[in-house]
């Protein structure tokens, strides 16, 4: 039997911010109290936070964790050990591993591996394919935060493109799409239109001109579209360009709202002009784009159009970053990190 005594801390919860003491007993929070608190417990472990900052745990609603498959670069224990020294208790795992989670059989193997290493709390995407909308509707909402479309490929091969697809899972799906959006015909062309000019060596400053805003604007607005046709519970992740943020409302609570989207903190932390300096270690899907861009997504986070900040936590050796362009791989770590740089 243990019990810790926080007082005199600057408690943040539940939309408040007030002076107060927080009891911990067995590990688990007991009560906070407001004020002043008698407490008498003569073998309580007693901290005087004044002057400090009492805050949640974070919770991450999209991290990368690599495993099954991938642990070259990182496991569930590996990374929620990152997560809780960075201040984040609770994640929301992707599909994109391997083998990906596009089966039940799949997604509870995830889980398995959640239950035995993790040292937060967990959940894991079910993903979704051109080929699985059976196995999509198969699953448990109460068990999963959501289904996970890529409807621009990224690390992985789960890239939906199919609008029959689309429109199936839209109309049927019963529970929160989170989606990828980038058009993949388009980045292709800039790709193939870049790679003739440069070859392999093209400049990493070219990042956010293939995967650019009228890329992400052309899928963003597509998955708007088709939420409001079927009345489905949208969630975008990752919006990085100004012209997706006039797509979101900031005119009704919340809990009222069925379409939803995220920023992340690399889109709020870095411009293109960061590049010459970061090169690939900075190279996203979506990408880094201008100053123009980060200040509106700033302000759309701000004035509540943007509802949720993410880390889209994804890690890779550096040998694997220190690539040409076309060779490394997009994605960085961060859940370590993030509550630190957005304090800063």
């Amino acid at each position: 039997m243990s019990t810790l005594f926080i007082k005199n801390a600057t408690i943040v919860n539940e939309g408040e911010e007030f002076v107060g003491s927080l009891v911990v007993k067995n590990g688990r929070i007991g009560d906070v109290f407001k004020g002043d608190v008698d407490f008498s417990d003569e073998n309580a472990e007693v901290i005087d936070a004044a002057g400090l900052h009492l805050l949640p745990g974070m919770i991450d609603d999209q991290v990368h964790f690599r495993e099954p498959g991938l642990t070259h670069k990182a496991n569930i224990r590996t990374e929620s050990r990152a997560a809780v020294a960075g201040g984040i208790t609770s994640f929301m795992e992707m599909p994109n591993t391997n083998p990906q989670a596009l089966t039940q059989e799949l997604l509870e193997d995830k889980y398995k591996i959640g239950a035995k290493d993790s040292l937060a709390n967990y959940s894991f995407f079910m993903g979704a394919s051109n080929e699985n909308i059976e196995e999509v509707l198969k699953t448990d909402p109460t068990q999963v935060p959501g289904v996970k479309i890529f409807m621009g490929s990224s690390t992985g091969n789960m890239l939906v493109d199919n609008k029959e697809v689309l429109n199936s899972i839209f109309s049927k799906c019963d529970m929160l799409i989170a989606v990828h959006c980038e058009d993949e015909e388009m980045v292709r062309a800039n790709s193939a239109k870049m790679k003739v000019e440069y070859g392999e060596d093209l400049p990493i400053r070219f990042h956010p001109i293939i995967r650019n805003e009228e890329a992400c604007y052309k899928s963003s607005s597509m998955a708007v579209e088709l939420a409001k046709k079927h009345d489905t519970r949208l969630h975008i992740l990752h919006i990085s360009s100004a012209k997706e943020t006039a797509l979101f409302r900031n005119d009704i609570p919340l809990k009222e709202k069925r379409i939803t989207a995220e920023a992340c903190i690399h889109h709020l932390w870095f411009d293109d002009s960061s590049y010459d300096e970061k090169g690939t270690l900075i190279k996203w899907n979506p990408a880094v784009k201008t100053a123009k861009d980060k200040e509106a997504v700033w302000t759309a986070l701000l004035d509540d159009r943007i509802d949720i900040i993410a880390t889209d936590h994804a890690p890779h050796t550096l040998e694997e970053k220190e690539n040409t362009y076309f060779k490394a791989p997009s994605g960085g770590p961060l859940v370590q990190h993030a509550l630190v740089a957005m304090l800063e």
